[in-house]
């Protein structure tokens, strides 16, 4: 591990990475919605190898007391082997918890669904809107994946016809899901004194620090996320969060956004 860390410190120091790349060059990303007929929305992304397929089924349920008049947003994420040999069966880990945690941050703390018009009968029956991740493939940079991912399956969400009563789920509306805003992550990591992006799954455990900044297309900050073993000074976090909203719009254009 530590000559490992020598070689792509060395390769790092002049400025490209194991796979050719510039440090802040993002890998080829590709968006495809609707993707899944039972879900009410979907999209399937890839970057460089990384899989990730997100759906979004819309459900029945009752207000929480403290806000009667508005849906709710759940966001999870399964790491199956299927998509890496370092992934296990059986209930969440920390990975896949922090994962869906960050990207749900992101959505609520930007206001970016309408949870008013989420509402059905005020106190008694609103739609809740229901996100599972899946990633297929794990060639490095999940989260980013999932994130674009969530957002491109939201922008594509329909409602199931209701009549009051019941929920006919083989028949979409015309009517999309209340999405007023479109939060991005994107994660820059560091490795001594360089900053990177979109690290390939032979370049992921190699940092000491990351900063995953999600924000909207006038570049306004809507949730910031540490990882790593290693403290970030003021001066560290304002040159990746500054990184971060320079590369945002290329994951943008993929959905659609503003470049």
């Amino acid at each position: 591990m530590s000559n490992n860390i020598a070689i792509f410190n060395d390769y790092l120091s002049k400025g490209i990475r194991f796979d050719g790349r510039r440090l802040d060059e993002i890998r080829e990303v590709e968006v495809t919605t609707d993707v899944s007929k039972t879900a009410e929305g979907s999209a399937h992304v890839k970057i460089g190898d990384t899989e990730v397929m997100v759906g979004v089924k819309l459900g029945l349920g009752t207000p929480y007391p403290d806000t009667p008049n508005e849906g709710a947003l759940m966001i999870g994420a399964e790491f199956s082997p299927l998509a890496s040999p370092d992934f296990e069966s059986g209930p969440p880990g920390i990975e896949s918890i922090e994962l869906s945690r960050v990207i749900d941050r992101g959505i609520r703390e930007s206001k970016a669904i309408d949870n008013k018009k989420l509402c059905i009968t005020k106190g008694e029956k609103v739609w809740m809107v229901l996100v599972d991740i899946v990633p297929l493939n794990d060639d490095g940079n999940l989260l980013d994946a999932a994130g674009l991912g969530t957002i491109a399956a939201l922008k594509t969400t329909y409602f199931p016809e209701f009549d009051g009563v019941t929920v006919d789920y083989k028949k979409k509306t015309k009517n999309k899901l209340p999405l007023t805003k479109e939060p991005i992550p994107l994660t820059i990591y560091k490795i001594g004194d360089k900053l990177f992006v979109d690290p390939a799954i032979d370049e992921a455990d190699y940092y000491d620090a990351r900063l995953t900044v999600t924000s909207l297309e006038d570049g306004t900050i809507c949730a910031l996320q540490k990882g790593g073993i290693k403290p970030l000074t003021t001066e560290q976090i304002d040159e990746m969060v500054a990184l971060a909203l320079k590369k945002a719009p290329e994951f943008r254009k993929k959905i659609g956004g503003k470049k």
